[in-house]
């Protein structure tokens, strides 16, 4: 088993799987465990992360670009009006995951966003108010699932959402800093806590 910490580049200590690719460390440096409190970002997580069901996050770094080129930013109000001439579009771009099932669950999904949105006041409003308690941060830094990935998971998909399960929404849950999943001795864990603690608190 490998350490939690190992010396990066410049000998500071970091989670270790962040050294495996620069693009890795670029990640957990500046992304990884920082709050985000903006909607199409939320949500082009949640469709990434369900991108990689079955692959590496590494694919899914490398093609992020690509990605967020062939679905339009992101932006879930557009993305609502595709239909079946946008997947097959999407089906013959070679620098994405050429998933039928993928591609048309994102598809569902800004629909499903675009719900939420209306229903909740924003998706970072909705996702906020599940931030795990104190208890449970700790757990969740070690753990493929938590209660709250499970719960998350099972709501959304009352709510007709497609490729959420409770692993995805974990990964989620680490990556938008609503659980500051950085190790004890992590250079960065500080600077991911310093922005928890500075955030703005959505309304409840």
């Amino acid at each position: 088993m490998s350490p939690p910490t190992l010396p990066g580049p410049d000998g500071l200590e970091r989670c270790g799987w962040c050294l495996a690719t620069p693009q890795y460390l670029a990640y957990h440096d500046t992304e990884w465990g920082f709050p985000v409190t903006e909607d199409r970002r939320l949500f082009e997580k949640l469709c990434l992360e369900g991108f990689q069901a079955g692959l590496s996050w590494r694919t899914i770094l490398e093609k992020r670009e690509q990605f967020r080129r062939a679905f339009a930013g992101f932006d879930f109000d557009q993305l609502a009006r595709w239909g079946e001439p946008e997947v097959a579009r999407l089906l013959r771009d070679a620098g994405i995951v050429r998933h039928r099932g993928k591609i048309e669950a994102t598809l569902n999904n800004a629909r499903r966003a675009q719900e939420l949105a209306r229903a909740e006041g924003s998706l970072a409003a909705y996702f906020w108010r599940h931030e795990p308690n104190a208890d449970e941060q700790a757990a969740c830094r070690h753990a493929p699932t938590s209660p709250t990935s499970i719960a998350l998971s099972r709501e959304l998909k009352r709510r007709g959402w497609r490729f959420v399960g409770p692993t995805t929404l974990q990964a989620f849950l680490l990556a938008m800093g609503l659980v500051n999943g950085h190790a004890e001795g992590c250079v960065v864990r500080g600077q991911a806590a310093a922005a928890r603690v500075a955030l703005a608190r959505l309304p409840q």
